[in-house]
């Protein structure tokens, strides 16, 4: 008896051991990775915040006397958006959030209007294709220069509406220059994600859906939306921490110091090039929380129906999950 309890425990060491030496052997092989993100994100973040807590060498107030080092400040640089001082911070938060929420939605039905093209067969596809693409891989700068050359007071726009509008001057013209830049840049990059969920959809579906009598209202409704859904929340969602973090399209469009387009990335690179670090990483701070927020949010509500929802799953049986639910009122299965 005691000889197989020996055994049994004498069985269970080597295994604890080889289990012990894997775990080690995976540790050594992710350490280069964990030390990059370290490195590159962790490191960054917490000096920013530790920046944040310090104001603008100069004047002492309470001593009177002038120091050469920035004053510790404690939460000084944050609390201060909330006074006078801060009026300049929520417009350019306003702004930030104004870009995002109108620039996204029209990317977003644009985009899958282009993946609907692009998704069909036609001659000449492939061109259709690689001329959609083509403002998505045009740099930044580059389609912002084309795009202050278009709404220049001499330019395209103005010569094609037959007005002598001031686009780059501010106020709500300036604000309609950045949203169109932005939707002709950025749209593609929607359609190009769209299009490859597109093309994961069986074609059986629509076939079993038009023998049903589905209009192709109904089967966009009811087929490609709940298919394509995973790949288009994942090309929202980045799309919109992209345009959180808005700095060179604007910046090279309509230039600094607009209020009618600053965002928080301009407002964060103004105040540090005015030697304000202090402030500057407190608003960067802002920025990440803000960021980190709403990609935290758009997970937490959305992804969990990206994830489970059998309804956005191709496979053998979403044929049958058509016929039984997707089905029109009074048509007649064959």
């Amino acid at each position: 008896m005691s000889t197989v309890a020996e055994g049994a425990v004498g069985g269970k060491r080597p295994k604890a051991a080889q289990r012990l030496a894997d775990s080690r052997f995976a540790a050594v092989l992710v350490s280069p990775t964990v030390l990059v993100l370290v490195l590159v994100i962790v490191y960054p973040v917490v000096a920013a915040v530790i920046d944040s807590t310090y104001g603008v060498a100069g004047l002492d107030e309470e001593t009177g006397f002038v120091s050469e080092s920035e004053p510790f400040v404690g939460l000084g640089n944050y609390t201060a958006i909330f006074g006078e001082a801060g009026e300049r911070f929520w417009n350019a938060f306003v702004n930030t959030t104004f870009f995002t929420v109108a620039s996204v939605s029209l990317e977003t039905v644009i985009g899958v209007v282009m993946a609907l093209v692009m998704n069909q067969a036609l001659r000449g596809r492939g061109i259709v294709r690689a001329s959609i693409l083509v403002p998505w891989a045009i740099p930044t700068v580059v389609s912002a220069l084309l795009w202050k050359w278009i709404f220049n007071t001499d330019g395209v726009a103005n010569a094609v509406l037959g007005t002598n509008v001031l686009w780059s001057a501010g106020g709500l013209a300036s604000q309609v220059t950045i949203i169109v830049a932005d939707v002709w840049k950025t749209a593609p990059f929607i359609g190009l994600l769209v299009l490859a969920g597109l093309q994961l959809i069986p074609e059986e579906v629509y076939e079993a859906a038009r023998m049903d009598g589905a209009g192709a209202w109904r089967r966009f409704v009811a087929i490609t939306l709940p298919l394509v859904r995973p790949a288009l929340l994942v090309a929202v969602l980045f799309r919109m921490l992209d345009a959180l973090r808005m700095f060179d399209l604007p910046y090279v469009l309509i230039g600094p110091r607009k209020e009618s387009v600053e965002t928080l990335a301009m407002l964060v690179q103004d105040q540090a090039s005015n030697v304000r670090y202090g402030a500057a990483a407190a608003y960067a701070v802002i920025l990440f929380l803000y960021v980190f927020a709403v990609a935290f949010a758009f997970v937490g509500l959305l992804g969990a129906s990206v994830v489970d929802d059998e309804d956005a799953q191709p496979g053998p049986g979403l044929l049958e999950r058509w016929r039984r639910r997707g089905r029109p009122r009074g048509s007649v299965a064959p």
